[in-house]
């Protein structure tokens, strides 16, 4: 496989799971929590002490599997079993977001990922670590560091914010919550679709095809005055 080849493998499937949970959830949270207007426009609240979690589809799955991509996790990242299937969990790094009570689809944030992701193909490794991303206007980009090059990309997920299940801690107005939301599902951009189709024909999904789902547990602190 081709270092093109294995870029888009790495950045389409992969990343940047994310900082849509930074941003989106905890504004939410806090208005069922009793506390009006939340974070506001342009304040920031901080997520610490959390993970995120990508649990490919059926259909994401396929497409690695023709590929012949196997997914690894570097520590501290870490495979998690359930009755769902295979997820690999990460850790997140103390993060930022400017949530949108109005629309969670407008809010916006940054997220830093622990660990990393090895894919493994019978011709070639890729190590992708460092992983970033930015959430805004409804679209995930970021970057990552792929066998020692950092690499940036333009937005090639949608995260579906609005149909993720929200739950909360019930806490004090403006004091700090766990939030967790569950079951984001990721959709790709027409980007995505672009750079697939060039690299290997004809992708087998769409703009509404869900590639993977998202679950992300953090403790929310909002913005303080």
């Amino acid at each position: 496989m081709s270092a093109k080849r294995r870029s888009v493998v790495g950045a389409g499937l992969s990343l940047p799971l994310l900082a849509s949970f930074t941003s989106a959830a905890p504004d939410a949270a806090a208005s069922e929590a009793g506390v009006p207007g939340a974070a506001g426009a342009g304040r920031l609240g901080t997520v610490s002490d959390g993970w995120v979690e990508v649990r490919w589809t059926p259909q994401g799955q396929a497409v690695l599997d023709r590929e012949e991509v196997v997914v690894k996790p570097v520590a501290p990242a870490r495979l998690v079993k359930d009755a769902h299937g295979t997820a690999i969990r990460f850790p997140l790094r103390p993060s930022e977001g400017d949530p949108s009570l109005a629309d969670l689809q407008r809010a916006s944030g940054a997220g830093r990922l622990d660990g990393g992701v090895v894919f493994r193909t019978p011709r070639a490794s890729f190590h992708v670590e460092d992983l970033e991303g930015f959430l805004h206007n409804g679209e995930v980009s970021g970057t990552y560091v792929a066998n020692g090059a950092e690499i940036r990309h333009a937005p090639l997920f949608r995260p579906g914010l609005a149909e993720g299940r929200l739950a909360t801690q019930s806490v004090a107005p403006g004091k700090p919550m766990r939030v967790k939301v569950a079951e984001v599902p990721l959709r790709p951009t027409q980007e995505l679709l672009d750079r697939f189709t060039h690299t290997f024909g004809k992708p087998s999904f769409t703009l509404d095809t869900v590639l993977a789902h998202i679950t992300a547990e953090g403790l929310y602190t909002p913005p303080k005055g």
